[in-house]
């Protein structure tokens, strides 16, 4: 495995992949690699990619300085596994170089209007933005190819999509499904933060979006139902909404077919998200 810790070699080892005729494959980290992360990887090595994986905490896209500070970090156990992997190239870019200025913003901030106005967007200022700047330059740097996203970030997946679109990169955007534990938790890399008193109250989550995808239902219904769940798990809700998987609008009880329900809530100071596909029937 090679690694890159700075722009210029990053770079230039993804051009060599496409001058020897492979195509590039992007899996964007902020490191503390779990299997969620894992099932990136595979997905572009069954593609046939040259596997570029980053590994680089964003503060842009932290509107709390305290979860910045709290955000787990393991360089050594991010390189052991990105190797065990597999990665062609493993970049761990410095500050430094991805954000000169830092921590004065930069003069250009990519900003995707709508599909970044609700949701996590309501809730988090300025962090689409931050994860927009930053993918952006992560896009541009590597160059063309492929880009492998999760779905469990469901609104970043449609904003980077989104992006793509309108700027007219020459890059693929393959979205990965969400990795579960076995008690149906989503994998995050915030998991780790959670106690273990916290830990079954944060399963509430997947527990919400079973209930919504268990019975069809009008969106009201299964806001309700979910809101429902969540709040007897003892989480502090942030919101549980029905939404049009494209767009991002939410639905209303005039609608009906597959629609995508998102969650999320703070378990003890820790802010989780999940979501998963639900049919929604006219009321």
């Amino acid at each position: 495995m090679e690694v890159a810790t700075d722009l210029e070699a990053w770079r230039a080892a993804a051009a060599a992949a496409r001058a020897a005729g492979r195509t590039v494959g992007l899996v964007p980290t902020m490191g503390a690699l779990h299997a969620g992360h894992d099932s990136l990887v595979r997905a572009a090595q069954r593609a046939g990619d040259f596997v570029v994986l980053t590994v680089f905490v964003n503060p842009r896209q932290f509107n709390d300085p305290a979860d910045l500070r709290a955000y787990p970090r393991d360089a050594a156990a991010d390189r052991a596994r990105a190797a065990a992997l597999g990665v062609d190239l493993l970049v761990e870019p410095p500050l430094s170089q991805m954000w000169p200025a830092d921590p004065a913003p930069t003069a250009t901030t990519v900003h995707v209007a709508g599909l970044t106005d609700g949701l996590e967007g309501a809730g988090r200022p300025g962090h689409f933005d931050g994860v927009a700047s930053v993918v952006t330059k992560l896009l541009v740097v590597t160059g063309p190819g492929r880009a492998y996203f999760g779905e469990k970030d469901f609104q970043q997946l449609a904003m980077v999509r989104q992006m793509v679109a309108d700027l007219g990169f020459a890059v693929a955007i393959e979205a990965c499904p969400i990795v579960r534990e076995p008690d149906g938790l989503a994998l995050s890399s915030r998991n780790v933060r959670l106690s273990a008193a916290a830990r079954p109250r944060a399963l509430g989550l997947s527990r919400a979006l079973a209930a919504a995808a268990g019975a069809p239902a009008p969106a009201s219904a299964l806001r309700a139902r979910m809101r429902a769940v969540l709040e007897e798990s003892g989480v502090e809700v942030a919101y549980a909404e029905v939404v049009d998987p494209l767009t991002l609008r939410p639905c209303d009880d005039a609608e009906h077919g597959l629609r995508r329900a998102l969650v999320a809530a703070r378990v003890d100071g820790v802010r989780l998200i999940d979501n998963g596909p639900v049919l929604i029937t006219e009321a």
